[in-house]
């Protein structure tokens, strides 16, 4: 026969207290994600795997098995398998993380986003079903497929827009505001998922195997919230992207100083024994083509020969006022100072 599902056994303090868990997780998955955006290296990937923990861990899986402590059949306990508990909670982590390390090395690309979006919300969807599939209980249970589609979707979308707002939202305040959307989100993709299955109590009771719900889920969700605590104190003690790109700036000011005071203390003091290198020669300019640095050159010849000076025929002036006359020299042969008389 068809039995009563009950979703709020304790009224609305399990849909508040997993609301609250999943806004919690998904804030600090955010702020993680901001401090590995202005990350390098080893560091980057740390943040990012703690944003899969926060996210995938608090955010998700401590959300879905706190809204599964408030569930409960009428004519059947309800307890739990230890070890696809463990996976389910496994799965949403990797899921979660994949889709951030797609998301974050994909440079904010459109076809990684809603890849990884895809992936991360199957992964979801995957991780809720599989914490229902891991309940033992003396009943058959059943699936209604549209209902199901519908919160698979919703899984996509909201997966989709929680990487989206990793890769867009910085400031606190806008941290927030996406946190509370993914709480509503996750919380919603959760409670459509449960309404989906029908419970149908076997006629003869048998016997159920498993973990209670006490014994096995709260220390496990106790140590999650514990970790992720850790994680929201190292945020805290950590510097912000924008007080780590103050730094950067203020470092990169002091090594120009640096620099500028070493190159004028060694133009003003060169060290002994080096000689000073020579300053280079100026290129020639285009109004002196002829001249390379200070020796000038002749342009190439042949050069113009000058013209011979001539004797000017005209006689000298005296001083008389007159111009004198040439003297003519005598035909007559002077005798010879040797000849004999």
């Amino acid at each position: 026969m068809t039995s009563v599902v009950n979703h709020f056994t304790y009224g609305p303090l399990t849909p508040l207290l997993a609301y609250v868990m999943s806004c919690i997780g998904s804030m600090l998955g955010l702020r993680l994600t901001a401090q590995a955006h202005a990350s390098r290296g080893g560091s980057r990937v740390r943040w990012l795997l703690g944003a899969a923990i926060s996210i995938g861990g608090t955010g998700i899986w401590v959300m879905h098995f706190i809204g599964m402590m408030g569930f409960q059949v009428e004519g059947t306990p309800i307890k739990y398998d230890v070890w696809l508990t463990a996976a389910s909670a496994a799965v949403a982590i990797i899921v979660v993380g994949t889709g951030l390390f797609l998301v974050s090395y994909g440079r904010g690309r459109l076809l990684a986003l809603l890849g990884g979006g895809l992936l991360t919300g199957l992964g979801v969807a995957s991780m809720h079903y599989l914490g229902m599939y891991a309940m033992n209980m003396s009943a058959q249970v059943s699936y209604d497929r549209v209902t199901v589609a519908i919160s698979v979707a919703i899984a996509v979308v909201a997966a989709t827009v929680a990487l989206w707002f990793t890769l867009r939202v910085r400031k606190p305040i806008w941290i927030t505001g996406a946190a509370l959307v993914m709480g509503v989100a996750v919380s919603g993709m959760h409670y459509t998922g449960m309404y989906a299955m029908h419970v149908t109590v076997d006629s003869q009771p048998s016997v159920i195997t498993g973990a209670d719900a006490l014994d096995f889920l709260v220390p496990l969700m106790t140590v999650i919230s514990l970790i992720t605590l850790t994680m929201l104190l190292m945020v805290i003690l950590s510097p912000s992207e924008e007080e780590l790109h103050e730094d950067a700036e203020l470092l990169a000011k002091l090594e120009l100083r640096r620099r500028t005071a070493q190159q004028q203390q060694q133009l003003a003091y060169p060290s002994p024994g080096v000689t000073p290198a020579p300053m280079p020669l100026a290129a020639p300019t285009p109004q002196t083509p002829y001249f390379q640095g200070s020796h000038p050159q002749m342009p190439p010849g042949p050069y113009p020969q000058a013209p011979a000076p001539q004797a000017d025929p005209s006689p000298m002036p005296a001083p008389g006022g007159q111009a004198q006359a040439p003297r003519r020299q005598s035909s007559r042969r002077q005798p010879s100072r040797s000849r004999r008389r």
